[in-house]
């Protein structure tokens, strides 16, 4: 599957910022026979990654039904043990020190400050 710019982005800076912790895995399934598929994981960990694209753009995370979609994946993946970071391309793009850091956090297993 080919990675959207965003996800590539964030890859990138994963490598730079958290060269030290392991890499993602990219669109993992979890919850089979679902088809779910997070756009990052570790699944060892449990910690998944979401970037959701275009959301001032009117895409499909926004609008109802995907919205919808949405709830009901990530509410299934913490009903089976995952926690979820959820992350917009502007928030990557303001501070992706910012967004590495979380997820490095919950990669470590380190409480938040």
């Amino acid at each position: 599957m080919t990675k959207s710019t965003l996800e590539r982005a964030f890859l990138y800076y994963w490598r730079v910022l958290a060269e030290d912790l392991p890499a993602p895995v990219s669109e993992h399934r979890f919850a089979p026979p679902r088809r779910w598929r997070f756009d990052f994981a570790w699944p060892d960990r449990k910690v998944a990654l979401e970037l959701e694209g275009g959301t001032y753009s009117g895409g499909r995370h926004v609008r109802p039904d995907g919205y919808a979609a949405d709830a009901e994946k990530y509410n299934a993946a913490v009903l089976h043990g995952w926690r979820v970071l959820r992350y917009t391309g502007e928030m990557l793009d303001e501070d992706p020190a910012r967004v590495v850091r979380e997820v490095a956090t919950l990669v470590l297993g380190v409480k938040a400050a």
